[in-house]
């Protein structure tokens, strides 16, 4: 049984971070970049771009959770993460025929259903692994934000070089790659003590986690979002695809020693508090590109991204994991996703397409900052609640 548990313990430590690169370095292929193919290659208006862009977190609302109840229900999170991974590599690699306005449509919604597995899926089973095995869940995550940023600049570089048609390319055979890295990864899971739908009626009971999710749709939305409309954002400003390269790899290079040291920071300063002020970070940034600054200016900001994801990420989703009860873990983590990744992902590009087409790109960032410090008054709710000790779940004191 402790071989078992060693062998375990030695394949997941490589296995994670191996897995984490490649599947952040299929996104980093091809989200950072796909508003600009779009733009220039399809030919798509503003108000068209956010309508394809919002496709994607909308559907992610409504096929996340079902994902997460599949691998509650089943207790094979593995298995179920690689089907995702496999459908989402084929699907990605048949975007890269459709040009087509209406068939672009229902290619974002095909691969919005099969991708929104892969992370909340992912870090339900990292996190289960950290807490068995006494290890830090920053250290793994990290390199997912070094898949990401090395992608961003050999995807910026390819797509200079050749055609934008390439990111779908390096971004199907990342996934396919990771698909068959996934089955490196730890296959236990807990048992399930509940019905899945009881447990979530169960977390609507939690005030802290109806606040955080208030919180993470105004405050991952933009973060998020951002990936979509930076691009178009740098090439307004001057920069070229590998410029934007660039400026992912600096803003997604930054999270990784964030995220490293994120473990000892909440343990130092409290979760609440540091999503507080990675927020506040966000907020600041939004508001300096509304006056859309000289692109210099742009590169040397961009490393504040790592402050603020590489803070806000691990310390949200432990949260999450903290208040919820055990036996609908993966189902909090999947309706978290949903909501900053989906609903609020959806509601900022969304009107972020509109205020594009009816203004300029600055608008976008005064949207952006505007929904974070409203995000940032829900955190506050949360401290409240935490300082008058009310109960994280009936019978359970904060």
């Amino acid at each position: 049984m402790e071989a078992t548990l060693k062998q375990g313990e030695s394949t997941g430590k490589t296995a994670f971070p191996l897995f984490y690169f490649f599947v952040f370095f299929a996104f980093g292929t091809l989200l950072p970049l796909l508003s600009v193919y779009l733009q220039e290659v399809a030919g798509l208006s503003g108000a068209e771009i956010g309508m394809i862009m919002s496709i994607s977190p909308v559907t992610t609302i409504f096929v996340q959770p079902i994902w997460g109840m599949i691998t509650d229900y089943t207790r094979k999170p593995v298995l179920v993460l690689t089907i995702a991974l496999f459908a989402t590599s084929l699907i990605g690699l048949l975007y890269s025929f459709v040009d087509e306005y209406r068939w672009l449509v229902v290619m974002a919604i095909l691969l919005a259903s099969a991708q929104s597995a892969i992370v909340p899926i992912s870090d339900s089973i990292a996190l289960h692994y950290v807490q068995k095995n006494g290890k830090k869940y920053g250290s793994i995550r990290l390199w997912g934000s070094i898949g990401f940023a090395v992608a961003v600049l050999v995807g910026g570089w390819l797509s200079d070089r050749f055609a934008l048609v390439a990111i779908f390319y390096l971004f199907s055979s990342m996934l396919m790659l990771s698909g068959l890295l996934a089955w490196r990864l730890p296959k236990e899971s807990q048992p399930m003590k509940s019905e899945t739908l009881q447990g979530m009626a169960q977390l609507f009971q939690i005030p802290q986690f109806v606040l955080l999710l208030i919180a993470t749709f105004l405050i991952f939305g933009p973060i998020l979002a951002n990936n979509f409309y930076f691009g178009i954002f740098i090439k307004q400003l001057g920069g070229t695809l590998t410029g934007i390269g660039i400026a992912f790899l600096l803003a997604a290079g930054s999270e990784a020693p964030f995220m490293k040291m994120a473990d000892q920071l909440i343990h130092r300063f409290g979760m609440v508090p540091l999503l507080m002020f990675a927020s506040a970070v966000s907020c600041a940034r939004w508001l300096f590109y509304f006056f859309e600054p000289p692109l210099f200016f742009v590169y040397i900001t961009a490393v504040v991204q790592g402050l603020s994801v590489g803070l806000v990420i691990p310390a949200a989703l432990q949260y999450v994991r903290d208040i919820a009860p055990k036996q609908v873990r993966a189902t909090a983590v999947s309706l978290y996703s949903a909501v900053g990744n989906g609903l609020g992902v959806w509601f900022c590009t969304f009107i972020g397409g509109y205020m594009l087409d009816r203004g300029h790109i600055g608008d976008v960032y005064l949207f952006f900052s505007i929904c974070t410090f409203v995000g940032m008054l829900s955190l506050i709710g949360i401290s409240l609640c935490n300082a008058k000790k009310f109960p994280f779940r009936k019978g359970e004191k904060a």
